[in-house]
């Protein structure tokens, strides 16, 4: 019952979240976290179910948009009959055609050789996204127009809501199959294959070829969110097949947590919000995008979906109270650090493209002169001593932390 509740939920957040965000701009993004669930999700099936790590996945999500957005204007010029809605589909097919031929020879070797190949052929395909202009459009790309003669249902996917509500159908049909994916024997053989291929092969099961049939699905639904990304912009370039996209969508996975099948929905989240507000808001956020990397890695390997599981783990036990406190000392004595080094790297960014029209950065309700050094100095040791502070309060929360799991330990066994 708590399994389909989750369902049920995720289902009717999707269908309240435009009435409750309902500007252009929320809408907006509400699609593009849709179309990014589906495709961390697909990445996930070779990073978190199978121990594939790619850096190329952006290569089958761009070209099932390319081929999409291609489909879409033989519709528009009446060559094909084929409706909107079923648009994004020609594209996971494409991409899961382009797996086909690509991911025989990709998925031959496992862990780093794996990885070294997705990173050549995805630069194989940027580079030849340059080179053939007649199906990658070169630098300005295909553009296309969603609105045309075949309607489903009188349904035109001219205004952003009805498109929104496609692609969040698409999420959830999308997010079901992958996770019903986990749950086959195929999905619990690939599971295998990631921790102990040996044994995989001593049971008489090819690891080459689960890995393989697991590369094919991924590449389908990555081209499912390709497509529907094409739906979205009505344009598709050769960014699309880059290597930034594919490390976006490693990154974001991996913050969201790899080892959790939702995580990736989280990242996806995370990942809309950093790429579209977060780069409004500042000119050195992808510099936060990699400190959030590298803490992440350093504290918090699980990802945001792993904190929350063992702090779900901590309330439901009855232990949470004994940790308020700690979290309380641990947000307090990472302000100063937070403050400092955000500070220190607004400054650097302002003197080296604003300073010409105002040295005085203006921030946290203060003014940063950035052509004096009493500022730099200020902020210097604010974040040194910030550091100093996070470390110290990071220590007793982890001593916390221990004790309180000992605990659960133990009132684990007394129960039994």
């Amino acid at each position: 019952m708590k399994r389909y509740g989750v369902w049920w939920l995720f289902a009717l957040v999707l269908l309240l979240a435009p009435t409750v965000f309902d500007s252009s701009l929320s809408r907006t993004l509400l699609s593009q976290m849709g179309i990014a669930i589906i495709v961390c999700l697909s990445f996930n099936m070779l990073l978190g179910q199978g121990g594939m790590l790619s850096f190329g996945h952006a290569v089958y999500s761009g070209m099932g948009g390319f081929l999409a957005i291609h489909t879409l204007n033989l519709v528009s010029d009446g060559q094909w009959w084929l409706p909107v809605s079923l648009i994004p589909v020609a594209g996971g097919l494409g991409a899961a055609l382009v797996a086909v031929l690509l991911g025989w020879v990709t998925t031959k070797k496992a862990a780093t050789p794996f990885a070294m190949i997705t990173l050549g052929v995805g630069e194989l395909v940027w580079a030849m996204s340059l080179m053939f202009p007649v199906f990658f459009g070169g630098e300005g790309g295909i553009s296309g127009n969603r609105v045309t003669n075949v309607t489903t249902f009188g349904i035109s996917y001219g205004p952003q809501i009805q498109l929104y509500y496609l692609i969040a159908a698409y999420t959830f049909v999308c997010t079901a199959l992958m996770y019903g994916f986990t749950c086959t024997p195929l999905g619990r053989m690939l599971n295998a294959t990631r921790d102990n291929p040996e044994r995989v092969e001593f049971v008489g099961f090819d690891s080459q070829m689960v890995r393989y049939i697991a590369f094919i699905f991924a590449g389908f639904f990555a081209g499912i969110s390709g497509g529907l990304s094409a739906l979205n912009f009505e344009m598709v370039t050769a960014e699309v097949v880059s290597l930034h996209r594919s490390g976006a969508y490693l990154l974001f996975t991996f913050v969201g947590g790899a080892t959790v099948f939702f995580g990736p929905v989280l990242g996806a989240v995370l990942m809309v919000l950093a790429l579209v507000l977060l780069s409004e808001l500042t000119s050195a956020w992808l510099l936060y995008l990699g400190l959030i990397f590298v803490c992440m890695v350093m504290f918090a390997p699980g990802g945001v979906a792993g904190i929350l599981l063992h702090n779900v783990r901590v309330w439901q036990e009855g232990f949470m109270r004994y940790l308020i406190k700690s979290y309380l000392r641990l947000v307090l004595g990472s302000l100063p650090g937070f403050v400092g080094i955000t500070v220190v790297v607004e400054m650097m960014y302002h003197r080296q493209l604003n300073a010409g029209l105002d040295p005085v950065l203006r921030m946290y309700a203060t003014a940063w002169d950035t052509a004096s050094a009493l500022p730099w100095a200020q902020a210097g040791v604010l974040a040194v001593v910030g550091m100093v502070l996070f470390e110290r309060e990071r220590r007793r929360f982890m001593a916390d932390w221990h004790q309180v799991q000992v605990f659960i330990e133990r009132t684990q066994k007394a129960a039994q």
